[in-house]
């Protein structure tokens, strides 16, 4: 389970990773993490420092980018990737991973928010904080912050998979049945 803090929203128009966390789910637990800032040499707006909590002097003190992805790269390995609105987090990885030349393995992305709406199609919201609460999971650390945020979004997958093996016997929720989730159409979710 992947998240990114940024400076922005779009690599394209050069916004770049603060801060990346990471954790291994196995056996339906967290099984290992990974965190760091990275220095990305982009000046951090006061907006995105109120938002997240990261400052200009925290990024500037961190390991540079090429380190931190490579070190990132090192835990994911070959492993399926989730990240809740995966789409913009796989940008950001794709971006970093060019910028520094460094390939990454050829990991799907599951998305954690498009595998909820189809488990949980009754919830009013799916972004990760509302998700979180409609679950009963709690945040270990602040919102908008990688590590934590990608700690949540791992007990959202757990959660996820322990309602599916709830609800269908013999179930076993991995990575590819979450993409297969992820891929049915919402109206579908229901059958």
């Amino acid at each position: 389970v992947l998240d990114f803090e940024t400076t922005g929203l779009s690599p394209s128009r050069g916004d770049r990773i603060t801060e990346v966390g990471a954790m291994r789910v196995k056996g339906g637990r967290i099984v290992d993490r990974y965190h760091s800032l990275a220095h990305c040499g982009v000046r951090i707006s006061p907006f995105i420092a109120a938002y997240t909590g990261i400052s200009q002097a925290m990024v500037d003190a961190a390991p540079p980018v090429r380190r931190v992805i490579g070190e990132l790269l090192e835990f994911i390995g070959d492993t399926a990737i989730v990240a809740h609105n995966a789409s913009i987090d796989q940008r950001f990885l794709d971006s970093e991973c060019k910028l520094v030349n460094r390939r990454r393995a050829n990991s799907p992305f599951s998305c954690s928010m498009r595998v909820s709406r189809r488990v949980y199609p009754q919830f009013r919201s799916h972004a990760l904080g509302a998700l979180a609460h409609q679950l009963s999971i709690s945040y270990g650390g602040a919102a908008h912050r990688a590590e934590a945020d990608a700690e949540v979004t791992a007990n959202v997958v757990i959660k996820i998979g322990q309602d599916l093996r709830s609800r269908h016997r013999g179930l076993s929720p991995d990575s590819h049945l979450l993409r297969k989730i992820m891929d049915m159409p919402v109206a579908m979710a229901g059958e």
